[in-house]
């Protein structure tokens, strides 16, 4: 009876040991419980991070037709000019370009300057008539579409100015301006005008005729019309007709210069040629061409980038 009631000191330390003891063995295995496992994944369900392939069939097929085309033209270049002749063969033509471009912006003179000065020289033209003809044709554009009178009043003359050669339309420049470059920009801006006029024309009366009764039924003024309707749904026909004009001015330029003089590529061409520098005048042909080639696929990007299948 005394024993239940007294516990020795000993017996009760040596119990209290035990607890700690069991504690701390006990420990590691709950920690261990704790721990969630990882799910294994099985290896036909794990995602594949794969890099983007590059189709090289599609490359092949997108550059090797040019290519061809090309060789085929050199290639019978060079058979028509191997017995000799004025005309250049391709190795001496590429032997003058390689001399021709060491110094492009060379100045020995006001009419005698590098390739160069001459290319940048007619850009600047077609830049300043081009955005004359843009800042008058689309917004006229937008009239003659909008507007059944106006279309009916402007279409005869865009029918009758239209066909006129551009080089009808210098000798009006040099008698207005008295002075060529203003007339060769005159010539650019008449003739690049046209595309953007009726291009712009044709988008603005093809809007579906449900976008504009809802500006009637929400009272939208002609300005919120014209800049919230008509100009998103008109815009790729717009760009077409960037697209037209300003290949229209490049043409025009070479011509009004040929005739205007001073620089330019345009009276470059017609420089050679009265050196009778047939190997140069080749080149400028070439580069005539791929400055059109560049701006005409710079502006379809542009329009790609705001076309829409409707």
């Amino acid at each position: 009876m005394v024993s239940a009631v007294f516990h020795s000191p000993l017996a009760s330390r040596q119990r209290a040991q035990d607890t700690r003891g069991d504690g701390a063995a006990r420990s590691p295995v709950r920690a261990e419980v704790s721990k969630p496992a990882r799910p294994s994944i099985p290896q036909d369900e794990r995602v594949s991070v794969r890099r983007p392939t590059i189709d090289t069939r599609a490359i092949w097929l997108a550059l090797l037709p040019p290519v061809i085309g090309f060789a085929l033209l050199v290639g019978v270049w060079a058979l028509l000019t191997k017995t000799g002749g004025a005309f250049p063969t391709p190795t001496e033509t590429l032997v003058s370009a390689q001399k021709l471009f060491a110094h492009p912006f060379y100045r020995n003179g006001p009419n005698d300057q590098g390739i160069g000065w001459n290319i940048l020289f007619s850009l600047e033209r077609v830049g300043v008539g081009f955005g004359l003809a843009a800042l008058v044709g689309i917004p006229l554009g937008f009239v003659i579409g909008r507007f059944a009178f106006a279309s009916r009043m402007v279409n005869p003359l865009i029918s009758l100015l239209r066909p006129v050669s551009p080089l009808a339309w210098l000798p009006i420049g040099l008698l207005v301006f008295k002075a060529a470059n203003p007339a060769a920009i005159w010539t650019i801006f008449i003739c690049s005008i046209w595309p953007m006029v009726i291009n712009t024309a044709v988008g603005v009366q093809r809007v579906p005729e449900d976008y504009l009764n809802v500006a009637r039924v929400l009272k939208l003024s002609e300005w919120k019309v014209i800049t919230k309707i008509l100009l998103p749904a008109v815009l790729p026909y717009m760009l077409t007709g960037v697209r037209l004009s300003v290949g229209t001015a490049w043409l025009v330029i070479v011509a009004a210069e040929m005739l205007t003089g001073g620089v330019g590529i345009g009276f470059w061409v017609w420089d050679e040629w009265n050196n009778l520098n047939v190997a140069h005048i080749l080149i400028a042909i070439f580069i005539i061409g791929i400055v059109g080639l560049l701006l005409e696929q710079l502006l379809v990007g542009i329009a790609k980038r705001f076309s829409y299948d409707e």
